[in-house]
């Protein structure tokens, strides 16, 4: 068994929600993946993580995403979230300077439109691909795109996630 979802396992479950809301600030969500312990595999984690508190309520979308920093801003801190967005954020460092600007008023444009920041899995992905992503968003309605970013929320927590396991 990996050591990470050994640890998962056999972690108190105070331990066991901190490691979870470094993935997703979702305290229902992680409660309900502390309580499917013990997993036996990776998968069944996994598995869990994906429907556990599903749907998020609106506050629990708006608390999660107040802590997901703009695509393209590296956070400076220490704590596991701030970790995990250095990672999933590196295809978008080293950008040309017209990209940066371009994903500057993009992120923008999407906060005035939606009144959150603009979210997507960015890990695999670069930022060309962020950059369109972000400009075709910007075309939904606000119930689509609460949609969309509540699934995007999910994607990533998951994807933390697995990291964390693996």
């Amino acid at each position: 068994m990996p050591p990470g979802l050994d640890r998962l396992n056999a972690a108190a479950p105070a331990e066991a929600r901190a490691l979870l809301l470094g993935c997703a600030a979702v305290p229902r969500w992680a409660e309900e993946v502390v309580s499917g312990r013990p997993y036996a595999s990776v998968e069944d984690a996994l598995a869990a993580a994906r429907t556990a508190a599903d749907p998020w309520t609106d506050e629990e979308i708006d608390a999660a995403l107040a802590r997901h920093p703009r695509i393209g801003e590296r956070p400076e801190g220490n704590a596991a979230e701030d970790e995990h967005s250095r990672r999933e954020q590196a295809g978008v460092a080293g950008m040309d300077e017209n990209l940066v600007l371009r994903l500057a008023e993009g992120n923008r444009a999407y906060e005035n439109r939606f009144g959150h920041v603009f979210l997507i899995r960015a890990a695999g992905r670069g930022p060309e691909e962020i950059l369109a992503a972000l400009e075709e968003r910007l075309t939904h309605d606000p119930a689509t795109e609460r949609r969309i970013a509540a699934e995007q929320l999910r994607e990533i927590a998951v994807l933390r996630l697995q990291g964390e396991l693996s």
